[in-house]
């Protein structure tokens, strides 16, 4: 559970750490004469925040609950056991869910204190470089909320990533398979309704947010609202749509054993493949998102320009772009180390298939290409579907954010923004995603095939 503590922290610091110094923002705007417009710069600045709060809570719950989804799977046979000895599913349930609110505590309370002392740091060193004369007390109650979301979001992912746990019957004790196949998978109805009408309905939401942004800036709330919920019914229909897209991927890695075999876990039990791949499509899609909406927003200024717009006000555009992706990097921070961690618990249950594996004759190196195969295959179909998503999402977030604003020379309105995607941040995602998939694919297939076969075999 290293990892969840990890990631309810980083949320909780990111949180504490943007409420702080949005408040500081804020008392500097309205305390200066010569700042115009104090109050709605404030308000932008604060709706902003908001944003990228929520963002990063909303990541953190999907990485937090495909986490112990992952782990619940791997306990089933010992959930077996303890049912068949006369404990309930619920019990088990209500045992994981509290092992999850101890994680949520005992992340936020570390992000807290981190997310506080970083803001410390950060608004006296403003204070000394710009010589800012601001009264405006760091402690105050609006730093509470962070944590206690952080808490409570972790506590409700440990109850919904625990599902699994009510289907888990005594004779499962003695049963082989920890993760349901392709068919049991896709058996859910509610799932697959449940599903469908959050993404249609997002859908919607979103195309809402795209009309209502040619006539005020605040669509992009109404477009935020749209894309979480039709990603959020992508993410719940993921067992059964990744199966169909991992069947058109698997045939690019030629007829070789390890290649079959690869290709194969991965349609095998879907739901461990796509609770890895979402990661990956998190991550990417975070990043490639606001890189799109930033670049289109620059070459719209550029274009409204003549192409020759103010170097000075490009400059501030590039600013504001670094400064928004490395925020989001916090975002993407978190998708990564839940999916490094869900790539090492993996592996790491899979002890036994890959002695099987051994016993029927498969070299050590040969379990390794497969394992590095199977995350390959994964790389190249959740990179792919991320940056579709993110183009999507971003050019939707321009649009409704900018599409009433009026740009010279005629200053007039509705504005329609063209998607631009940056290469350079494309490319540089895409290698770093595959070096980090990778290289948290190696390590623990190395420890995996450690053991002798007729150990791992035994191994439960």
């Amino acid at each position: 559970m290293g990892a969840s503590i990890l990631v309810a922290a980083i949320s909780s610091a990111f949180g504490t750490l943007l409420i702080a110094t949005t408040g500081f923002i804020g008392a500097w705007l309205l305390s200066d004469p010569y700042l115009a417009g104090g109050e709605t710069v404030t308000a932008v600045v604060a709706i902003l925040s908001t944003l990228l709060i929520a963002v990063a809570m909303y990541v953190a719950a999907v990485v937090t609950t495909n986490t112990f989804a992952t782990v619940v799977a791997g306990r089933t046979r010992q959930i077996a056991l303890v049912r068949l000895i006369g404990a309930s599913a619920r019990s088990e349930r209500r045992r994981v869910a509290r092992q999850g609110l101890v994680v949520g505590i005992i992340g936020a309370v570390i992000g807290v204190i981190s997310g506080t002392a970083a803001a410390a740091l950060l608004l006296e060193g403003a204070r000394i470089a710009w010589s800012l004369d601001v009264d405006y007390p760091l402690l105050q109650p609006a730093l509470l909320a962070p944590p206690v979301i952080v808490a409570l979001t972790t506590w409700a992912s440990a109850w919904v990533g625990s599902r699994r746990v009510l289907d888990v019957s005594p004779l499962e004790a003695i049963s082989g398979a920890v993760e349901r196949n392709t068919r049991e998978a896709a058996s859910g109805r509610a799932r697959r309704v449940t599903a469908a009408t959050l993404f249609v309905g997002g859908t919607l939401v979103l195309a809402a947010g795209v009309a209502v942004g040619l006539m005020s800036p605040l669509g992009v709330v109404i477009a935020f609202l749209g894309g979480i919920l039709s990603f959020t019914g992508l993410i719940l229909g993921a067992s059964m749509i990744m199966p169909l897209v991992l069947r058109t991927t698997g045939r690019l890695f030629g007829p070789s054993a390890e290649a079959r075999l690869a290709a194969q876990n991965a349609l095998r039990y879907p739901e461990r493949s796509s609770r890895t791949a979402i990661g990956v499509v998190i991550g990417v899609t975070l990043v490639t998102m606001f890189a799109v909406a930033a670049q289109s927003a620059r070459e719209l200024l550029i274009r409204s320009g003549g192409g020759e717009p103010p170097q000075q006000l490009l400059s501030l555009m590039d600013t504001f772009a670094a400064i928004m992706t490395a925020l989001v990097a916090v975002s993407a921070a978190i998708a990564a180390v839940g999916l490094v961690n869900l790539l090492t618990i993996g592996v790491i249950q899979r002890r036994r298939e890959l002695g099987l594996l051994r016993t029927l004759g498969f070299s050590k190196p040969q379990i390794r290409r497969m394992v590095l195969l199977e995350a390959v295959h994964l790389i190249v179909t959740s990179v792919t579907l991320g940056l579709l998503l993110g183009v999507l999402y971003g050019w939707a977030g321009a649009q409704a954010l900018l599409g009433s604003v009026g740009v010279p020379p005629a200053f007039t309105s509705p504005t329609f923004v063209a998607p631009a995607v940056p290469w350079l941040t494309v490319a540089l995602v895409v290698a770093s995603t595959a070096i980090l998939t990778v290289a948290a694919s190696v390590a623990p297939t190395r420890l995996a095939t450690a053991a002798m076969p007729m150990q791992a075999l035994a191994d439960d």
